[in-house]
């Protein structure tokens, strides 16, 4: 069966399919897609007319793979395969943080020439390296997320299985389930959860273990359960020691939580969403909001089934519009907040508000006052999942739902 295609990641990455100088480098949380985003290059080349064998996929999660630790290893596996002198050869690497030192190996094969190369990592710790300090300017990242609401929906017409015609009930399915590939899948709720349960131990032990030493594991799960049921409320370091400390009587210090956030968002569960003043465009220290990468994870830890919308459509607003391409901040403007400051690759700006409704008029008037004191002309939104919109001031109140189901820009 043919592969499921994300259009908009690959629209990003088709045109350096071809660029030998450029190592693409395609990151993301464990099990987001980046295995299949990849296969789907690798079947478009074909489709062009490159000859399949001048196309090296090499995955190393794969068992027959699982002894490839070393970089003479890899090597040795690279060049197993027959090359065609003087024609570029396209070479993939699945996981290719498995192979401690692989910078210098993946370096020499771009600085030899003939190699159009394309390298998948689940972790940060992938750009920690070499990779960063000696090839600036010789790699791109692609950011891959989880499934947005609009790929959900074709992603299940791909696999054959029933749309509601109602958007909204598709949208709630689509929160309880959350954004995995492979759990759209399964038919099963309970399968669904138990898949991403599993994605987050794997996630631990080849993610995280592998890479920093969790002197007590019990301390860091208490820490990242914590922060993912809190997703989308503003993070201070300090309410966290003192409710550790004081409430739940676990003995942590500063550093370690600190540490902890830090792995957390390493391993990309969490994504860190810092604030922004929208008067003077600068970064503000402290009181962060972390989201997930992920809905699933909240929803595989809890039984409950409940969905608390404020945060919940934030967060599939922050993921949405970071898929699109935009860097997101928190904004503030005096004492108050705008939920998100969005900025593209033109340096252009567009602000957001999100909200389940503004049915209230006490609500809307909350939800409108911080983008009615920016003067400056970027464009200004109210996401709500409100049927009937409003008009006021010249911000775009749209339904949440049908603007990220229709894949809108901001």
């Amino acid at each position: 069966m043919r592969l499921y295609r994300r259009e908009r990641y690959l629209a990003k990455i088709r045109g350096f399919y071809h660029d030998e100088g450029i190592i693409k480098v395609i990151s993301g949380v464990r099990r987001c897609g980046k295995s299949c985003l990849m296969q789907t290059i690798a079947e478009e080349l074909i489709e062009q007319g490159v000859p399949s064998e001048r196309i090296t996929y090499i995955d190393l999660d794969a068992r027959r793979n699982r002894k490839v630790k070393t970089p003479d290893q890899l090597e040795e596996l690279i060049d197993s395969h027959p090359v065609e002198p003087g024609q570029t050869q396209y070479l993939f690497i699945d996981e290719v943080q498995n192979v401690r030192g692989f910078e210098e190996l993946v370096n020499g094969y771009r600085t030899d020439g003939d190699y159009s190369i394309f390298i998948t990592g689940s972790n940060s710790y992938l750009l920690s390296g070499e990779l960063v300090t000696k090839l600036t300017g010789r790699y791109l990242e692609f950011e891959l997320f989880t499934l947005d609401f609009s790929e959900y929906l074709g992603m299940k017409g791909h696999l054959g299985k029933p749309v509601d015609p109602n958007r909204d009930v598709e949208f709630n399915n689509y929160i309880l389930e959350g954004g995995f590939p492979k759990a759209v899948e399964s038919d099963s709720l309970a399968d669904k959860r138990a898949y991403v349960r599993g994605v987050i131990q794997e996630i631990f032990e080849k993610d995280i273990r592998r890479n920093v030493k969790i002197r007590n594991v019990s301390v860091f799960n208490a820490v990242r359960d914590y922060l993912i049921n809190n997703f989308g409320a503003t993070t201070s370091v300090t309410n966290l020691l003192a409710y550790f400390n004081d409430v739940e009587g676990v003995p942590i210090r500063r550093e370690t939580i600190n540490r902890y956030i830090q792995v957390l968002v390493d391993a990309k569960i969490l994504y860190r969403c810092g604030r922004l003043d929208m008067k003077s465009r600068r970064s503000l220290a402290r009181e962060e909001k972390y989201y997930l990468a992920d809905l699933g994870f909240y929803f595989a830890l809890n039984t409950d089934n409940r969905i608390n919308y404020g945060p919940v459509l934030e967060n599939v607003v922050y993921q949405y519009a970071r898929g699109m391409g935009y860097e997101v901040s928190v904004g503030r403007i005096g004492r108050l907040e705008c939920d998100f400051v969005l900025r593209d690759q033109a340096l252009d700006y567009a602000y957001v508000q999100v909200a389940m409704t503004i049915a209230d008029r006490s609500v809307e008037d909350r939800e409108y006052r911080s983008l009615e004191r920016v003067r400056d002309s970027w464009p200004k939104y109210v996401l709500t999942m409100d049927r009937l919109l409003q008009r006021r001031g010249g911000i775009t109140h749209a339904n949440v739902v049908d603007f990220v189901a229709d894949e809108r820009r901001f």
